[in-house]
């Protein structure tokens, strides 16, 4: 289960006379923390007291999924189901594992039937069947907006009928339009709000805000919102989690590992005590923040013998990185491999194929052939990575595309170069020239690899590099770029091709010699070329003075040089006499 869901504490309000009531609240309480395990604890005391309470059945089947437990929660929503066959709200239970197995018709079904047994006026049920469909993969989050919408409308309704909302009820509604995305973030922030009015102190709301900037790329507004939250209520610990999240996250202006460690303390010290593998695992988790990686080696290492299968994996996970981190590849791969051996490639996620292309990547052998099959894994594994993530980011295939760049493979790293640019177009985020830049430089040196040389890829990458010129036309960039492209597409210099485009490159770059050289060498070498086979003499001397200033022992100048005076030597050269005839005597 997501570990950011709306945890539905509709029943801290409810009734609280009795043992159970404030038994059922104290789970509950637990939920809102992110202790789940307390929670079950909690809620299964409360089932053994009175069987027949569907409540805590169900919010015992969402304690167990925040323990990543799918087949204990299934049993507890059917247990709950064979004590009290009627309850609508163990029915949208079981329609959430259906979802969670894939099965989003036949879920549908179920929170169908309790939506009209309780005529979509039950808070419980509505906010069961919203939250299902905006936390899990393959839920529908229109309909969870019309389940809450409905829930909302009081139009038309009788004064008894009248429903009152509370904080969940509106963070449900504000959970719907985030999922949806877009133009709802404004309306996700007014629900948001709404239930601010209702609960002032409710830090999941401000918490959500702040999720709410963070997909709009507001990321110091996101850190505010969070760190409101965490000082509105500092025993909220999701709030501290999102901020380890944050700045564990390998982005440029987000990653510090030292803010990451710092927020781990903290949420460390208001975690669930009763979960103690957990507590191991975050305890391990800090050292590697610190990096002391042979400390988070060792905790790993004496937490797995109990850890359950979902910790085990982050375990694992863990101790793979450490050796990794700390420069053992070959331990790292061991780790690895073992547990893949383990637990077979199916039961795989997207942070293992990371890891894994990240070992594979890694790893030297002295025979090509060993490093040949190295680099293919990885590949594999990065590729595997990307499309395994939930939702599509940029970020990852920038990362893959890196990855292909550092093992030479120039032209998939220009095609996930590529997608990332597609992403952010259709997300609406403008390109900048690096963007474009990266996508042509590989496409570049994917064409020139080959031999012969590639001509398709010469002119993908000499797109990319007009790109370049229209994002940033006052960048000598795009213009060197596309005249190298042409160069290599014209490599006597004899058509002219790259010319126009060293000319301008040359005009914008050579008053700046010293910073400008290499590049300033490939583009006065082309321009002499050029003027050479026009026999331009006097555009020749231009550029090979040009050229024997910047590099005065170029070799292309002297040949031209010696073949031109060679060619003057022999013009000059008189001709041969014509040999006497032959005379008769």
């Amino acid at each position: 289960m997501n570990k950011r869901k709306s945890l539905i504490v509709a029943l801290l309000c409810a009734a609280s006379g009795s043992v159970m009531a404030q038994s059922v609240d104290d789970g509950l309480k637990d939920l809102y923390y992110g202790k789940y395990l307390s929670a079950k604890q909690n809620l299964e005391k409360v089932i053994a007291a009175k069987p027949t309470e569907d409540k805590a059945y169900y919010y015992l089947g969402i304690a167990q999924l925040g323990l990543e437990d799918v087949a204990g929660a299934a049993a507890t929503f059917q247990k709950g189901l064979g004590a009290v066959p009627t309850s609508s709200l163990l029915q949208v239970g079981m329609g959430r594992i259906d979802l969670i197995k894939g099965d989003a018709a036949t879920a549908k079904q179920k929170f169908e039937a309790a939506s009209v047994a309780t005529q979509g006026r039950d808070g419980d049920v509505a906010r069961a069947i919203a939250d299902a469909n905006t936390e899990v993969k393959g839920g529908d989050r229109g309909y969870a907006l019309s389940v809450m919408e409905k829930l909302l409308n009081n139009e038309g309704r009788k004064k008894k009928e009248i429903y009152t909302p509370i904080a969940a009820d509106y963070i449900e509604l504000g959970d719907a339009y985030r999922y949806l995305g877009g133009e709802n973030g404004g309306k996700a922030i007014n629900s948001y709000e709404k239930a601010l009015e209702v609960d002032p102190n409710n830090a999941e709301a401000v918490m959500k805000e702040g999720l709410v900037n963070y997909n709009a790329r507001l990321k110091s507004e996101a850190v505010s919102d969070y760190t409101k939250a965490v000082n509105m209520d500092p025993n909220y610990a999701p709030a501290l989690y999102e901020l380890f999240l944050f700045y564990t996250t390998p982005k440029k202006d987000q990653l510090s590992w030292e803010n990451a460690a710092q927020y781990l303390e903290k949420y460390m010290a208001v975690a669930d005590p009763a979960d103690k593998t957990k507590n191991e695992l975050l305890a391990a988790t800090v050292s590697f923040f610190k990096k002391d990686y042979d400390g988070a080696i060792s905790r790993g290492q004496a937490a797995l013998p109990n850890a359950s299968e979902a910790y085990k994996n982050r375990l694992v996970l863990l101790i793979g990185d450490s050796y990794l981190q700390k420069g053992d590849s070959l331990d790292a791969q061991k780790v690895m491999d073992a547990y893949v051996n383990e637990v077979g490639e199916s039961k795989l996620d997207s942070a293992d194929y990371k890891l894994l292309g990240a070992i594979y990547m890694k790893l030297k052998s002295a025979d090509p052939a060993t490093q040949d099959q190295y680099t293919t894994k990885a590949l594999g594994y990065l590729e595997k990575f990307a499309n395994s993530t939930s939702a599509k980011d940029p970020e990852n295939y920038i990362q893959i595309a890196d990855a292909l760049k550092s093992a030479k493979k120039y032209t998939p790293a220009a095609e996930w170069y590529e997608k990332a640019n597609e992403l952010n177009e259709a997300n609406k985020v403008p390109l900048q020239a690096i963007d474009y830049f990266n996508v042509g430089i590989n496409y570049y040196y994917g064409a020139v690899s080959t031999n012969p040389i590639d001509s398709n890829l010469l002119n993908k990458a000499d797109a990319a590099f007009q790109k370049v010129i229209e994002v940033k036309p006052d960048l000598g960039t795009g213009y060197y770029w596309r005249g190298q492209v042409n160069f290599a597409k014209d490599q006597q210099a004899q058509s002219g091709v790259a010319k126009p485009f060293y000319d301008k490159y040359i005009e914008m770059s050579e008053s700046d010699p010293a910073k400008n050289k290499a590049t300033l060498i490939r583009a006065y070498t082309y321009e002499l070329l050029y003027y050479y086979f026009k026999e331009d003499k006097a555009n020749v001397k231009v550029y090979s003075d040009k050229l024997s200033t910047l590099d005065p022992g170029n070799i292309t100048v002297k040949e031209i040089n010696d073949n031109l005076a060679a060619r003057e030597k022999a013009a000059a050269k008189p001709a041969a006499k014509p040999a006497k005839p032959a005379q008769n005597k």
